[in-house]
């Protein structure tokens, strides 16, 4: 049964008026204009610790504002994490001056020191099992079998050994991402957070920030200070935990290649 808001806010002893954000697979309330209420159910439990973990590392390292942690904690089988609001819009996609701004955000991201509870512990070995299930994922989200066929010879080409593990978020998103009056106002939702190959976190930047557009991924690439080669961004774009290769091509420049995609929506 889904939590009840009010309910919830008056158990904790807040005030404000309570609303439900329509975004998001797991149940958050904004209370009042200054807390927000996110919640887990006990099959999810174990997602709250790194949530909890990356806002305190990150709150106030970064040029963007993140939430601030005020408590967490269970509410019958619900678990909770009680933080500060941000304030803004989703900024549009395709954006120069706002990917330039994402860059600059990530490159202060990665200079974090992961948390300790950040996983995986060993990056080959998660590349590895992430090889291994590579085409039937991308079979089940109906990836054409042009594509399909591509992909182990395309990964057996590409060295994804990472040489030291950085904190990423994962999902660098529009839908992560606040903005007011053409500067970001905020980043979000960190239970997806990682510890690994820098590459990684150019998956969803460049899919959902800067969208293949040549102008917003030099800006974001310039600002982070370092140029990612593009089949390695490629390669974990087919390797990424949540990838969906048909959904991703949506509204992307076409190629008939992975190494053609690959300079197309990751290159300078």
């Amino acid at each position: 049964m889904e939590p009840d808001g009010e309910l919830l806010r008056d158990r904790l002893g807040l005030r404000g008026d309570v609303t439900r954000f329509s975004e998001g697979s797991l149940p958050v309330f904004a209370i009042g204009d200054d807390l927000v209420l996110k919640l887990w159910p006990p099959e999810h439990h174990d997602e709250v610790p790194t949530e909890v973990a990356v806002m305190e590392a990150l709150h106030g390292r970064l040029p963007v504002p993140t939430p601030r942690l005020h408590a967490t904690g269970l509410l019958d089988d619900w678990a909770y994490v009680l933080m500060s609001r941000l304030h803004g819009e989703e900024p549009s996609v395709r954006d120069v001056a706002i990917s330039g701004q994402v860059g600059e955000m990530l490159a202060a991201l990665h200079s974090v020191e992961p948390p300790v509870v950040l996983g995986p512990q060993d990056w080959d070995a998660f590349v590895a099992r992430q090889r291994q299930g590579c085409v039937e994922q991308q079979r089940k989200h109906k990836l054409a079998e042009h594509w399909l066929e591509q992909i182990p010879e395309f990964l057996d080409s590409v060295d994804l050994q990472a040489s030291s593990g950085v904190l990423l978020h994962t999902e660098v998103m529009s839908g992560h991402l606040v903005q007011q009056n053409g500067k970001l106002s905020g980043l979000f939702d960190f239970e997806p957070a990682m510890r690994g190959a820098f590459e990684y976190e150019f998956v969803g930047a460049g899919v959902f920030v800067t969208k293949g557009d040549p102008k917003c991924w030099k800006a974001l690439v310039e600002a982070y200070g370092r140029t990612p080669d593009p089949r390695r961004v490629m390669a974990y774009t087919l390797l990424h935990v949540y990838s969906n290769m048909t959904w991703f091509m949506e509204g992307m420049p076409k190629a008939d290649t992975l190494d053609e995609l690959a300079i197309r929506w990751f290159g300078v």
